[in-house]
C-alpha cells in the first residue's frame, strides 16, 4: 500500500491558484485602504474554500472524471452546455488577467522591463510548465508547482517576520464588518481570488490526473467518451481503496488551506501594519517602493520574488484549468499552443493599453467573485447524489455548509451590485 505521502500533491498544486498575484493585490490593497477590517473575510473565505476543494477533488477520485467533464455529461442541450462554458471560459480568462499582469509587475520591479515584454515573457514560461505537465506527467508537475509554492511563501511572509502586526488590531478584524462599498468590493474580490472558479474545476482534473487508473476512460487519455465506471471499479483498477485516498485528500487539501490561508493573511497583515494609509501604497509598485524604503531592500524584494512565482506558477493552473473546461464541456481539444497564445491576449492588450495593472487585478479578482456560484451549485448538488458517488456522497451537513457558503457569495454580490448601482 502506499505511504500517505505519496498520494499528496493535487491540492498543493490547485492551491497555488489562492496565491495568484489577485491575492496579492486584493489583500495588499485591503490591507492598505482598511487596516484590519477584512482579516474576517481571508480567514472565513479559507474555511469555505477548504470544503470547496475537498468537494472537488472527491468527485474527481469518486468518478474519475473532472467537474466539466460530469456537467458535459449532464447538460443536454448543447446551447446551454456552450453558455455555461462561456461563463467558464470568461472567468479562465479573467485569471489569465491577474496572473500574466502579476508576473509582469514583479519582472518590471525587479529587472525594469517594460510590463508588456514581462507580460509575454509570464505567459511563454507557462507554456513551458504546461509542456512539463504533459509530456513528463502531473507529478513532475506537481513538484516544480509545489517548488514555486514555497518560494511565493517565504515571499510574502518575511515582512511579517520583520515587521509584526498589532495584535488588538489582528483580533479586531476577526468581527464581520463592512465600512461602506469599497470595503464591500474588496471583500468580494478578496472571496473571488481565495475560492477560485478555476481552481474548483482543475482540483476535480488533477485528482482524476494523479490516480486515474488505466482503462477508467479519463480525459487524460484518448477514451473521454467512454462510460464512467462505477466507484467500485475504479478502487479495483487502482489498486488502492477510495476511502484512502479521500482521507489523504482531506489531509492534502488541509496542508493546502493553511499554507493558502496562512501567505493570504500575512500579505494583508503586512500591508495594514506598515501600508495603511501611506499614499499610493494601494498599487503593487507602491507598496513595493514603501516597503523598500520603510522595511529595506530584502523584504521589498522577497514580496517582488514572491509575486513573481506566484504570476508563473499560477498562470499554468489556470492555463490547465481553462483547457479542462474547454474539453469537458464542449469536447473538442484544441492544441495547447495555440490555446495559450489566445488567453493570453486580453492580458496582453491591457498591459499594452497602459490600464493600471493593480486595478486590473482587483477587478480580475470581482469578475470571478461573480463565476463562483456558477461553480460551487453544481459541485454541491453533483456531490451531495447517490447516483453520481454512491456510498461516498455528501453526508446531510456536509451539503448544508455548501448551500450555506452558496448562499453567503451569491448574497455578497447582490450587495455588491446594489452598492455599485445606487451609489450608497
Amino acid at each position: 500500500m502506499p505511504r500517505l505521502a505519496w498520494l499528496i500533491g493535487p491540492a498543493l498544486v490547485a492551491g497555488v491558484a489562492y496565491l495568484d498575484p489577485g491575492n496579492v493585490a486584493s489583500n495588499m490593497t485591503a490591507g492598505a485602504v482598511y487596516g484590519y477590517l477584512l482579516v474576517w473575510v481571508v480567514v472565513l473565505g479559507n474555511v469555505m474554500a477548504w470544503l470547496i476543494q475537498y468537494l472537488s477533488a472527491k468527485l474527481g477520485i469518486v468518478t474519475g472524471r473532472s467537474l466539466p467533464e460530469t456537467l458535459g455529461g449532464r447538460i443536454r442541450n448543447p446551447w446551454a452546455r456552450r453558455a455555461y462554458w462561456l461563463q467558464a471560459e470568461l472567468v479562465a480568462m479573467a485569471t489569465d488577467i491577474a496572473e500574466v499582469i502579476g508576473g509582469a509587475v514583479a519582472l518590471n520591479l525587479l529587472f525594469g522591463l517594460p510590463l508588456l515584454w514581462g507580460g509575454a515573457i509570464t505567459g511563454t514560461v507557462s507554456i513551458v510548465l504546461l509542456l512539463i505537465q504533459s509530456r513528463r506527467g502531473p507529478r513532475m508537475f506537481e513538484f516544480v508547482v509545489i517548488g514555486l509554492l514555497a518560494v511565493i511563501a517565504i515571499g510574502f511572509t518575511f515582512g511579517v517576520l520583520v515587521a509584526p502586526p498589532d495584535a488588538a488590531g489582528v483580533i479586531e478584524g476577526l468581527v464581520p464588518r463592512f465600512e461602506g462599498a469599497g470595503s464591500v468590493l474588496l471583500a468580494a474580490s478578496i472571496l473571488g481570488a481565495t475560492i477560485m472558479p478555476h481552481a474548483i474545476y482543475a482540483h476535480s482534473a488533477l485528482a482524476r490526473d494523479r490516480f486515474a487508473p488505466a482503462g477508467a476512460g479519463t480525459a487524460a487519455g484518448t477514451g473521454a467518451s467512454r462510460p464512467s465506471p462505477q466507484p467500485s471499479d475504479l478502487a479495483e483498477l487502482r489498486g488502492i481503496p477510495t476511502s484512502r485516498l479521500l482521507r489523504a485528500t482531506r489531509w492534502d487539501v488541509s496542508i493546502a488551506m493553511i499554507i493558502a490561508g496562512t501567505v493570504n493573511l500575512c500579505i494583508l497583515l503586512l500591508a495594514a501594519a506598515n501600508l495603511a494609509g501611506v499614499p499610493g501604497t494601494d498599487s503593487l509598485e507602491g507598496a513595493y517602493a514603501a516597503l523598500y524604503a520603510g522595511l529595506g531592500p530584502a523584504v521589498a524584494t522577497l514580496f517582488a520574488v514572491g509575486l513573481l512565482a506566484s504570476g508563473l506558477a499560477s498562470t499554468s493552473v489556470g492555463a490547465y484549468a481553462g483547457a479542462e473546461i474547454m474539453h469537458g464541456l464542449l469536447r473538442v481539444r484544441v492544441p495547447l499552443l495555440a490555446r495559450r497564445l489566445v488567453t493570453l491576449i486580453p492580458a496582453l492588450v491591457i498591459l499594452a493599453a497602459g490600464f493600471d495593472p493593480t486595478l486590473a487585478l482587483v477587478l480580475s479578482q470581482v469578475v470571478l467573485s461573480f463565476g463562483i456560484p456558477f461553480a460551487l451549485i453544481p459541485l454541491v448538488a453533483l456531490t451531495s447524489k447517490r447516483e453520481v458517488l454512491g456510498r461516498f456522497r455528501n453526508r446531510a451537513v456536509t451539503t448544508a455548509a455548501g448551500v450555506a457558503a452558496s448562499v453567503f457569495l451569491i448574497a455578497l454580490n447582490a450587495t455588491l451590485l446594489w452598492l455599485v448601482f445606487t451609489g450608497a
